[in-house]
């Protein structure tokens, strides 16, 4: 594959051809049924995962058994890197939303890459900033707006990120559960639901087994206040 069919921001897409190829040939190659988890939080192990071609959901576990979702990983990207570079347990639960392939890179090999390829552990620098730049933002989304443009800011997130157009709109194949984008919007479920449905009887939005489709983009940048 060439650089244009990972999306911008993952792994591959940000590095060179000869990189990218040397990369690709790491690890052992694995399939990877819907909805199993391919990382656990809290477990003390040091791989890291390469979404060959997949699309995964990072969870982490609160205190109050909810579990909150962090962020969605797709083709291109890598998994588990922290504990690969700094040897600490999983923080989070990372589970495919669908049927994924995927590469398991021991961890000597994978720093052994970072070694002799410079200008990726850059990217991987960058692309951790940049992780860490969309949660400062969330957190200033908590403290600015209202639950319905928090939540119309994270679907617009995932949306644009991970979506692909269809006749009825953008569609998500990532079975995000109300609980799940509770946390991630920062809200109450009950509360989580309401803006929900909402979005939904305006017709913006609409959700179904295992994806959200939305039917207008524009209408849902004006309520997540991005126009």
């Amino acid at each position: 594959m060439t650089e244009s069919s990972w999306l911008p921001g993952t792994l591959l897409n940000r590095l060179d051809d000869s990189a990218r190829r040397e990369f690709l040939q790491l690890g052992v190659p694995r399939t990877a049924a819907a909805s199993q988890v391919i990382l656990q939080e809290g477990m003390q192990e040091s791989h890291v995962i390469l979404l060959s071609d997949g699309l995964t959901k990072v969870t982490a576990a609160m205190a109050d058994g909810r579990h909150a979702l962090l962020d969605v990983r797709v083709s291109g990207d890598i998994v588990g890197e922290m504990s690969a570079l700094n040897g600490t347990p999983r923080s989070a639960t990372v589970t495919t939303c669908r049927t994924s392939t995927i590469r398991i890179i021991h961890r000597n090999d994978f720093r052994a890459f970072l070694r002799g390829h410079p200008q990726a552990a850059m990217e991987i620098a960058g692309i951790v900033a940049n992780r860490l730049r969309l949660a400062n933002r969330r957190r200033v989304d908590f403290a600015s707006y209202p639950v319905k443009a928090r939540l119309s800011r994270v679907l617009w997130e995932i949306a644009t990120a991970y979506g692909y157009r269809e006749r009825d709109g953008i569609v998500v194949d990532v079975h995000l559960t109300q609980s799940e984008l509770a946390t991630m919007c920062g809200a109450a479920e009950i509360t989580l639901q309401k803006a929900l449905r909402e979005l939904r009887t305006a017709g913006v939005v609409d959700t179904g087994y295992r994806q959200v489709i939305v039917h207008d983009a524009a209408a849902l940048r004006f309520r997540a206040d991005l126009t």
